[in-house]
């Protein structure tokens, strides 16, 4: 179920690189994940979560400008592929799970989110003719929301 569950988190992250490590950082400062005595403790710090939520904000925002890059562009995509597997190397460190391998089905979950969001979100622009910022935020409330549904199940 972990790896599942991982697999999901790393396609939201897919959507919005930022967000899901974000998510991660609540999670721990509302209990939901536990980190005390292990490599990532620091991810249960004020600081991390204050620091991760303000660049998921950012992402948020700059995703809807025209100059922003495609999230299958080289730099969004392998940052998305490293933060997803982060994302379920985390969420494996809490439960006590092989964290090589949930980082790792993390991390293509996040390039199954890329280029799934990425063609779904220029599908419903260019053929069913949606505006973008309209699909653009329904994205943000999946990734967050998704991203929150994901974890509250570890």
């Amino acid at each position: 179920m972990v790896l599942f569950l991982s697999f999901l988190l790393g396609s939201v992250d897919g959507l919005r690189s930022l967000t899901a490590p974000a998510v991660v950082c609540w999670a721990a400062h509302l209990g939901w994940l536990h980190f005390a005595g292990t490599k990532l403790a620091f991810v249960d710090r004020p600081v991390t979560l204050i620091v991760f939520t303000l660049l998921a904000i950012v992402e948020l925002v700059l995703d809807k400008l025209p100059s922003t890059p495609a999230r299958t562009a080289p730099v969004g995509l392998i940052a998305r592929i490293a933060l997803g597997g982060a994302c379920g190397f985390a969420v494996a460190t809490s439960t006590g799970m092989s964290t090589l391998l949930a980082a790792a089905v993390a991390s293509i979950g996040a390039v199954v989110g890329a280029f799934t969001g990425y063609r779904i979100r220029h599908a419903l622009v260019s053929q069913v003719r949606l505006p973008d910022l309209a699909v653009a935020l329904a994205e943000d409330a999946i990734a967050i929301a998704g991203s929150f549904l994901i974890i509250s199940r570890f």
